[in-house]
């Protein structure tokens, strides 16, 4: 993160990217569904598109903001970086996660608009049931592990890659297809296609990936350690540079 950019910017970015990410997300959700009806088709356009725009998306405004776009990420960074002061502030914290939920309601009714959709529609897709809650407690636990795991071992350069590629691989190994971002998910139900969820299923995916970040932030503890002091060797700790999030 540029140590030079202003909160005001950087809250900007995160607004403008998390927006950017779902109307990845949406729009190629509607366009594959208007090419094909087999649905694994589908899935596979969605994902592809997923994997290539948020690849873009870190690399492009990490520097920024941390790019981040995901409250559990900015939770976790704020966290992991409470003692050492090398994570976000609580004030920073409540600057990102509501740009972050505007911006992923302005992508989704972004996306429709392109496509000619209502605008003010809201999601009739049920996903609804354990099995799914699982897929997502998982999806944001593996998120979480690799982007701290990836600050702790110093190769956060490599997140743009590793994290898009993760978060196309969860699209087909979750049974929920890997939202992994209250943000997204809120944002996703505003649109009334392929890529939404209905807002009755909202509070239990939520909860699932909440869950899912402080398992993920465990599974960091156990595989790296804590994170140092900054009077303790100096190991690249869980910046904002590398914080990036996902969705499906």
């Amino acid at each position: 993160m540029s140590a030079s950019a202003p909160l005001a910017r950087r809250v900007a970015v995160e607004a403008a990217g998390t927006a950017a990410l779902v109307a990845v997300v949406v729009g190629s959700g509607i366009q594959a569904t208007g090419l094909t009806r087999d649905v694994g088709v589908q899935l596979l356009a969605n994902s592809l598109a997923t994997v290539f725009g948020l690849g873009v998306l870190i690399a492009f405004l990490g520097p920024v903001s941390g790019a981040h776009f995901n409250p559990v990420v900015t939770l976790a960074s704020w966290f992991t970086g409470r003692r050492g002061g090398d994570g976000l502030p609580l004030r920073e914290v409540a600057a990102y996660v509501p740009a972050q939920v505007a911006g992923a309601i302005g992508g989704a009714v972004l996306a429709d608009a392109m496509f000619a959709r209502p605008v003010t529609a809201l999601s009739s897709h049920d996903r609804w049931g354990g099995h799914l809650w699982l897929g997502e407690v998982v999806a944001t636990a593996g998120l979480v592990w690799l982007v701290f795991g990836l600050a702790r071992v110093g190769r956060a350069h490599q997140a743009p890659v590793l994290v898009a590629s993760y978060i196309g691989a969860a699209y087909w190994f979750t049974s929920s297809t890997s939202f992994a971002n209250p943000a997204v998910t809120i944002g996703r139900t505003f649109t009334d296609t392929f890529a939404g969820i209905a807002p009755a299923s909202l509070l239990p995916f939520i909860t699932a990936q909440l869950l899912g970040g402080v398992l993920g932030l465990g599974l960091v503890a156990a595989c790296f350690g804590q994170a140092p002091t900054p009077a303790g060797t100096p190991v690249p700790a869980a910046r904002p540079s590398v914080e990036s999030a996902s969705i499906s």
